[in-house]
């Protein structure tokens, strides 16, 4: 597998981003090695606090709520997910799946003994984690998600899924502004029409212009300049941009996809699980509205929680309701 590694100078000088990066080996799959970056920030004896970004972001989106949760007296671990951040980047898309995103990130957190740890996702970052989760149970104590989910594709009509297969195969890319309408219900397709915008923008854009996608959904705060190209740095050219590009065709929105079985069985040890269980969705993200719902339902140890619907905040809550979520958190971990 080839891979890219960013140069450490793009790093350098980003707004609010001081921390020391710490580096990890795990296999890639294919008989070599990739290096995963994450950020461990806190009093190392305190509880800890696993913090899992989605796409197309990296551990800077946790720079507001590193200091807030460590000032309440946890220690973080925001990790990049292979592609992403600091953590190396395989140079095909083909080499990105579901999967190898799940084992990639397992390898990290065994290898890197996790344990005990309060569990927050947000996006990808919930895909993958809760994966990460139903599987490794014995190293997490309680999890909190928002703006995410654990997709299992129910009946899908046959005309609806030769629409979405002729529309990544047909269609013309999609602009940025013609994705936002089509998540947001503005076109009247169904879920999976809809999604298939975001999806066929990003495999099809090959310089896909990582920091005006992420904070251009942000609500309650407007990003610099300096911090669009922060979310930038990590892809310093196309080259380095086959993560971002890949993982939206990845998540499992028709029946048959490859992952279904897998998100089954997670959602088997969800139905069972006991542990704390807490959501903290916000009330205007298109994406995930309504996704709370099955989580607060099915899982035993969401009964009785304080589950947070945040005012306001857009898909990445992290930037503008970082106060509001950092605090939810630690609430949770202290009770």
């Amino acid at each position: 597998m080839e891979t890219l590694r960013t140069p450490d100078e793009c790093f350098e000088n980003l707004p609010g981003y001081p921390f020391a990066p710490v580096y990890t080996e795990v296999p890639d799959g294919d008989g070599g090695q990739l290096r995963i970056h994450h950020l461990d920030e806190g009093d190392p004896q305190a509880p800890v606090v696993l913090c899992m970004h989605g796409q197309p972001s990296w551990s800077y989106l946790y720079r507001h709520m590193i200091p807030l949760l460590t000032g309440a007296g946890l220690r973080v671990l925001a990790p990049d997910l292979v592609g992403y951040g600091r953590s190396d980047k395989p140079a095909q898309r083909e080499d990105y799946s579901y999967q190898r995103q799940i084992d990639w990130m397992t390898g990290w957190l065994v290898a890197n003994d996790v344990t005990d740890a309060t569990f927050f996702g947000q996006d990808w970052g919930g895909l993958i984690g809760l994966r990460m989760v139903a599987e490794n149970p014995e190293r997490f104590a309680r999890v909190v998600i928002s703006n995410t989910g654990l997709p299992v594709p129910g009946p899908v009509p046959s005309d609806i899924v030769e629409q979405v297969r002729r529309f990544h195969a047909d269609a013309p890319t999609p602009t940025l502004p013609e994705v936002h309408a089509a998540i947001s219900g503005g076109t009247g397709n169904p879920w999976p029409v809809s999604f298939a915008y975001w999806q066929k923008w990003c495999w099809d854009t090959e310089d896909l212009p990582v920091g005006i996608a992420v904070t251009s959904v942000l609500d309650g705060r407007t990003a610099t300049p300096e911090e669009v190209a922060a979310y930038d740095a990590p892809f310093p050219d196309p080259r380095y941009k086959m993560g971002p590009r890949a993982m939206p065709s990845q998540v499992p929105s028709l029946p048959d996809d490859p992952t279904e079985e897998g998100n089954r069985r997670a959602w088997a040890v969800f139905e069972k699980w006991e542990k704390p269980f807490l959501t903290a969705f916000v009330d205007n993200d298109p994406v995930s509205a309504g996704g709370d719902a099955p989580f607060r339902e099915r899982i035993p140890g969401a009964s009785g929680q304080p589950h947070q619907t945040i005012q306001g905040g857009g898909h990445f809550l992290q930037e503008g309701r970082a106060d509001v979520l950092s605090q939810i958190i630690a609430d949770f971990v202290k009770a």
